[in-house]
């Protein structure tokens, strides 16, 4: 009797193990500039990944946000070799949602178009802090295209602070950096500032014959919000190179960033805790030269605050959010 109910039990175990093997979970991280979708299975292990363009819904609109998202998944789906059918579920962290019925118009949008039941829409920022402590107390600080600061407490009480666009804020963002940097050419070139090297850099990255041609450029009906912010990686190039009109730029744009954390740590009561605090996004490839100038700042609030990268990639952190998502049919130990 106990040979035959250890054989059931294999038996059942191992039918639990190839339904789980088939089981897929989809995670997107979708900005200003790129959208990045990755399918995990039961396991976490990354079955494929797919790369399209942006999908911020204030800056493209919902369909056009909606096309990459699909795309992207298209993508992965065939670098899996799986179908979207097979996707169990799916946590969907895009800019530009932060009012609910822009989430709600997306949900309806993307439910419709990729046939996924459930989805779960949420802010680029909300995954981000998921992955940046793997759900433990503290902040991630998010500087890609835009910029914004999320925290959450030992009480799990959630806010951030920025993300309010290029109009009102992205203080220390890609786009503010680019923009700050294109201020100082035209200062430069009309001798109302320091002499940089930023001019010549601006006139190759606008490919500008002269540099009068550089306003004709920035201001050209076909000009995009992401290859203004493009520039950003031009002047912190410019800044590692040692110029120090540049290097200001970056050292300012540490501060901004620091200044949004300081808000997020006292909205939390936080000040005199050890936390850490992530930091996501291109502006971060400037290094200490960004960095520094932002822990600076926060632990004039918080002195106990560590910077470390974050523990998993936004992608990633949102297909372990999918998960939670459902519940799984068969609860074995993996």
């Amino acid at each position: 009797m106990k040979v035959k109910n250890k054989a059931k039990t294999i038996k059942a175990s191992s039918t639990a193990r190839s339904v789980l093997s088939r089981e897929v979970y989809l995670g997107i991280d979708g900005g200003g500039t790129k959208t990045r979708a990755v399918l995990v299975n039961y396991k976490n292990e990354v079955l494929g990944e797919g790369i399209a363009g942006p999908s911020n819904p204030l800056r493209v609109g919902v369909q056009a946000a909606s096309d990459h998202i699909c795309e992207a998944v298209d993508r992965a789906c065939d670098t899996a070799n799986i179908r979207r059918k097979d996707i169990l579920s799916a946590e969907i962290g895009l800019a530009g949602v932060r009012r609910q019925d822009i989430r709600a118009r997306m949900h309806d949008v993307l439910t419709d178009s990729l046939k996924i039941d459930p989805i779960e829409i949420v802010t680029d920022a909300d995954i981000a802090l998921y992955g940046a402590t793997n759900g433990e107390p503290g902040l991630v600080v998010i500087a890609g295209t835009g910029s914004i600061c999320c925290g959450i407490n030992a009480k799990g009480k959630r806010t951030c602070s920025g993300g309010w666009g290029p109009i009102a804020g992205d203080e220390g963002s890609g786009y503010s950096i680019a923009q700050n940097g294109l201020r100082r050419v035209a200062q430069s070139s009309d001798g109302r500032g320091q002499m940089t090297s930023l001019v010549e850099a601006a006139q190759n990255y606008f490919r500008a014959d002269a540099i009068e041609d550089i306003a004709m450029a920035i201001y050209a009906p076909n000009m995009k919000h992401e290859r203004i912010a493009g520039f950003a990686r031009v002047v912190i190039e410019t800044a590692k190179e040692g110029d120090e009109t540049a290097r200001e730029l970056i050292t300012n744009a540490g501060e901004e960033l620091g200044t949004l954390a300081v808000a997020v740590i006292k909205q939390l009561k936080m000040e005199k805790e050890r936390f850490q605090i992530a930091f996501v996004g291109g502006v971060f490839k400037a290094g200490e030269l960004v960095k520094e100038p932002m822990l600076k700042a926060a632990r004039k609030v918080a002195p106990k605050a560590y910077l470390a990268p974050p523990q998993l990639d936004p992608a990633t952190a949102a297909t372990r959010m999918a998960r939670l998502l459902v519940e799984p049919k068969y609860a074995i130990a993996v």
